[in-house]
């Protein structure tokens, strides 16, 4: 398996870095200055780029890397990405140094969205976050959950490298709607150890997130009686997704 690494930009983003045999590819390159930065130290070759969506944060900077790298970009078919060579819908597998990747439809926060699965590795962009779950710009509460669902389904050891440090932002949310969730305290008391040292949260544990992320857990009853009883809604896994990112909006 390819090293994986996080590259800081902006206020709270994650480029991640992939490298096999000192050549790489970066997930959401949305600056390009911190991942120069980066291979010119290392010494690495950019042979590629993966993009989950089409947002300014996540693409921004692939003009400027492809005009110092040459290299493929792969990214959503239907949204606007810049230089892309690779154009995917989700369903197709690619190869990235050496692994097979599976690329996945994950409509919802935007409706390209794709996600890609390595080996024990998911890079989901804006779709999951630590103990959250990503804003719906242009895909229905529908499109979302099924899209956490296909996550979800995955294997509990999937380690979860999403775009941006979220988690301890999350989960006041999280604690509002499950405040008698044990895991969830735990984890609550951990994240912060780790942020006070100056510590990323990122890789998730997708066990971990279907234990304590309020948005994987639609189907549990303690959270579609707060659903309900924040808004008056039916105990539909949609209905409740929908209630609860509508809260989440506004907490």
């Amino acid at each position: 398996m390819f090293e994986i690494s996080l590259i800081p930009a902006f206020k709270d983003n994650y480029i991640w870095l992939l490298v096999r045999d000192r050549q790489a590819f970066v997930v959401d390159p949305g600056d390009a200055a911190p991942v120069i930065t980066r291979l010119e130290a290392d010494g690495l070759d950019l042979r590629g780029i993966l993009v989950t969506h089409h947002h300014a944060d996540h693409q921004g900077g692939i003009g400027e890397l492809l005009t110092r790298y040459r290299c493929e970009v792969f990214a959503p078919a239907d949204e606007s990405i810049t230089g892309t060579s690779r154009p995917l819908r989700g369903g197709e597998q690619i190869e990235v140094l050496g692994e097979t990747v599976d690329v996945l439809a994950v409509p919802g926060h935007t409706l390209g969205h794709l996600a890609y699965l390595a080996p024990g590795a998911l890079f989901c962009g804006d779709t999951l976050f630590g103990a959250g779950c990503g804003r719906l710009f242009e895909g229905t509460p529908g499109q979302m959950i099924d899209s956490l669902d296909r996550l979800a389904a995955l294997p509990d050891q999937t380690q979860v490298f999403c775009a941006h440090e979220y988690t301890q932002m999350n989960l006041p949310f999280a604690l509002t709607v499950e405040p008698d969730n044990p895991a969830l305290q735990q984890r609550s008391r951990r994240v912060a150890e780790r942020r006070a040292a100056g510590l990323p949260t990122v890789p998730l544990s997708l066990a971990e997130e279907k234990a304590t992320n309020p948005f994987l857990r639609c189907d549990q009853p303690a959270v579609i009686a707060a659903a309900r009883e924040h808004a008056a809604v039916d105990t539909s896994k949609t209905a409740v997704f929908a209630a609860l990112r509508a809260w989440r909006n506004v907490f």
